[in-house]
C-alpha cells in the first residue's frame, strides 16, 4: 500500500473535502477521488461518506483507518529523524515551549549553556498559553514544553524538573499588622484577585488554592504577564499569587509584600514530550543540560 494514501486520506479527514485535500497536497482532485475510490475498492470498505452539499465525513471503516494510518506515519516520521540524528548526531532544531512568564525566568542560563554546548543547534522558542502548549506538544509541533502540573492529555508524558512555594502578594500599604505570617488566603476573600487568562495553567493552580479554603475568589483583572498582575497589585488594584521564582527576579519589590501561605501551596513544573514518540536528540540534550545544571 503507498504511503502517499495515507497522507491523502488524512489531509480529507482534516479538510473534510476532497477539493481542499487536493489543493493542499497539490494533486488534481479527480485524481485524488480515483485513488481514494481504488483505495477503498482494494479494502473492501467506504472510508468517506459523499453527500453533495455536505462536508465529508469519515466512516466507522475511515475512522480507523485514520487513527491507524496516523500511528503509521508518525512511526515513518520518526524513523526517519531518528536514523538521521544518528548519522549527524544532535543538530538541526529544537522547538521549545513555555509561557513568556516561565520561559523568561527559567530559560535563559540553560539555553545559554545548550548554546555553548550545541552550536549547531538552532533553537525556537514557542511562547503561548499552557492550553495551547499542550495542543501543539501532543500534535508534535513543539519537541518539549516547559508546563506546570497538572498535564491531563494523555498523549502527553512529564518528567519533574522542579516544585517551588506560592507566595500571596499584597501592596505595601495595606495593613496586615494584626496577622503573623504564615498568612491564610482565606482572610483575604474579600478582596479583589488579579490572575491570569483563561488557558494558563498558574491560573488554574491559583482557583483551586482558594477552592480548597471555601471561596470563590472575586476575579477585578485578567493578564497573560505575572509582572503586569503584580504592576497592578502595586497600585492597590487587587491581591494575587506568584511562584517563588516570580519575587526572586521581580522589578516591583519596592511597592509589594510577599508573604508564604498557611497551606504551602506549591506548583511543579514539568518537562512535557510527546508519549509513545521518539524524543529527539536535541530535545533529550536540553533536559539532560538541565539535570546537570540545576543550581545555575
Amino acid at each position: 500500500m503507498d504511503m502517499r494514501l495515507f497522507e491523502y486520506v488524512l489531509e480529507i479527514y482534516r479538510t473534510k473535502s476532497f477539493t481542499k485535500a487536493a489543493n493542499q497536497l497539490h494533486i488534481a482532485q479527480p485524481s485524488l477521488s480515483k485513488q481514494v475510490a481504488k483505495l477503498e475498492q482494494e479494502l473492501g470498505v467506504s472510508l468517506f461518506s459523499r453527500k453533495p452539499g455536505s462536508p465529508v465525513q469519515a466512516t466507522p471503516d475511515g475512522i480507523v483507518f485514520v487513527k491507524k494510518a496516523e500511528k503509521i506515519l508518525q512511526m515513518r516520521h520518526d524513523l526517519k529523524r531518528e536514523m538521521l540524528e544518528r548519522k549527524e548526531g544532535i543538530r538541526g532544531e529544537l522547538k521549545i515551549g513555555s509561557t513568556a512568564i516561565t520561559g523568561g525566568l527559567i530559560l535563559p542560563p540553560f539555553l545559554k549553556a545548550y548554546k555553548q554546548q550545541y552550536p549547531n543547534v538552532k533553537v525556537e522558542l514557542i511562547e503561548e498559553s499552557t492550553e495551547t502548549l499542550i495542543d501543539l506538544t501532543a500534535r508534535g509541533v513543539v519537541d518539549v514544553s516547559i508546563l506546570s502540573l497538572p498535564i491531563e492529555d494523555s498523549r502527553l508524558h512529564t518528567k519533574t524538573m522542579l516544585t517551588e512555594p506560592l507566595y500571596l502578594v499584597l501592596p505595601q500599604n495595606l495593613s496586615v499588622k494584626e496577622k503573623q505570617p504564615p498568612l491564610s488566603i482565606q482572610d483575604f476573600a474579600h478582596c479583589p484577585f488579579i490572575l491570569l487568562k483563561q488557558g494558563y495553567g498558574f491560573r488554574r493552580t491559583v482557583l483551586e488554592l482558594c477552592a480548597r479554603d471555601g471561596f470563590e475568589p472575586q476575579i477585578a483583572y485578567e493578564t497573560s504577564s505575572i509582572e503586569t498582575a503584580q504592576s497592578l497589585v502595586g497600585h492597590g488594584l487587587g491581591i494575587t499569587i506568584v511562584p517563588e521564582m516570580v519575587i526572586q527576579q521581580s522589578a516591583c519589590q519596592s511597592s509589594l509584600v510577599y508573604f508564604p501561605l498557611r497551606s504551602n501551596p506549591t506548583r511543579t513544573l514539568v518537562f512535557t514530550y510527546q508519549k509513545d514518540r521518539y524524543v529527539s536528540m536535541n530535545a533529550r540534550a536540553f533536559i539532560n543540560i538541565y539535570e546537570k545544571n540545576k543550581t545555575l
